[in-house]
């Protein structure tokens, strides 16, 4: 199959790329350049992944297990070929073998060293009509998929029933939230476009903003500055652990928390906070309990596809957490049609202001409009002395 040339192709338009190896997509997309080749080992390649390796721009993407499995229909693989991006799927564990910085050819799904003939790995190349049906297959697994989902739902809810309903295990904060609006970031869909759309927003309401992990990241790259970083801190910056937003570790039931060494390590103030489900779920519950006036929420997950795309069963939490904070939650996306900026009186006084200064220097510059000034000047006059009249005073000296 000949792939659209570009110039990270070879003259007979297969990819040809130095490789970028990671088995966790989100930690590679950090080192991908453009014109890279990213070998991943991703099973059912979620829209989120997808898009951060689209925004890389690499010549390729060879991916160890199958972008889609059959279980659900997952949205990865479709945003990759839609952008015209290579996608080889099902090479095996051969892939991963590759060394970071080796280059390699792609031809027809097979992969070879550059300037070799043996082949390292062979896969299946992906295209429109591969994924179309792959994707229409899918939907046949949607029914186990929601029974394991109902299943992962009433699991937790047996386990975390004390935090959800009474608020039993919260940690100790200091960032103030009652009576506020609340602005929960997640580095998920559309964040960066959801962010641009709410800058009106957070500067005139200037809501508590937590960031989910590396949601923290992207609030700062946005222009503004996190009060709350909550996660396991796997893919959050020491920028901005170090931005001076109160530090909530996420860790889990057993006490154990990932990311407590690296917080300790920067020497940072924090919290710990131990319960199952999602970072995201726990920034919200802390805003429910801490009794904020509004939950907006950024870059989470909303639809039941999203929910199964995110390919994890602990995303039953998050389905339970937006029923317990329903009532004060809202979608970034509701806020950004909804909202006008605020024009304050101060505003509409500076602007009119601004209006008569102008017509004022229109006036004095024609003929006609310095007479006009001068019979407005003149009636003033007469009106002030009027005035003065009545209370007894001799009349004011006429303006010029």
């Amino acid at each position: 199959m000949r792939f659209p040339f570009h110039k990270h192709s070879s003259p007979d338009g297969q990819p040809v790329g130095v490789v970028r190896v990671d088995a966790r997509t989100k930690d590679l997309v950090k080192r991908l350049n453009p014109g890279d080749i990213a070998v991943i080992d991703h099973s059912d390649l979620d829209r989120v992944a997808a898009e951060s390796l689209v925004e890389k721009r690499p010549a390729a993407v060879l991916n160890a297990a199958p972008s889609v499995s059959g279980r659900y229909p997952n949205l990865g693989p479709g945003i990759l070929v839609d952008a015209g991006i290579p996608l080889v799927d099902g090479l095996g564990a051969d892939i991963m073998r590759l060394r970071e910085g080796d280059r390699i050819t792609v031809t027809d799904g097979a992969v070879r060293l550059e300037g070799e003939e043996a082949i390292v790995a062979e896969g299946t190349v992906q295209t429109p009509a591969s994924v179309e049906a792959s994707m229409e297959a899918a939907k046949e697994g949607l029914a186990v998929q929601l029974e394991a989902f109902a299943g992962n739902t009433m699991e937790y809810m047996k386990r975390e029933r004390d935090l959800l309903l009474n608020g039993i295990g919260m940690p100790e904060i200091r960032t103030s939230m009652a009576g506020k609006h609340v602005l929960v970031v997640v580095r998920g869909y559309s964040y960066k476009e959801d962010l641009k759309a709410l800058r009106a927003y957070i500067r005139d309401c200037k809501p508590v903003i937590i960031g989910v992990d590396g949601g923290a990241d992207a609030v700062i790259e946005a222009g503004f500055k996190p009060t709350m970083i909550v996660g396991d801190m796997d893919s959050v910056s020491d920028k901005a652990l170090r931005s001076g937003a109160e530090i909530v570790v996420h860790a889990y039931r057993d006490g154990h928390a990932p990311g407590l060494a690296r917080v300790e390590a920067l020497g940072v103030d924090h919290v710990v906070f131990s319960a199952t489900g999602t970072s995201e779920d726990i920034a919200m519950l802390m805003a429910d309990e801490a009794d904020a006036e509004l939950i907006v929420a950024l870059g989470t997950h909303a639809t039941l596809l999203e929910f199964l795309d995110k390919g994890r069963a602990g995303m039953s939490s998050t389905f339970l957490t937006r029923l317990k904070v329903g009532g004060r939650l809202i979608d970034a996306k509701g806020v950004s049609r909804l909202y006008r900026t605020r024009i304050s009186s101060w505003h509409l006084f500076f602007l009119a202001l601004a209006g008569l200064l102008a017509l004022w220097a229109a006036l004095q510059s024609t003929p006609a409009g310095q007479t006009f000034l001068g019979l407005f000047g003149a009636t003033w006059d007469d009106f002030i002395n009027f005035l003065r009249s009545l209370v007894g005073l001799s009349p004011a000296t006429p303006s010029l």
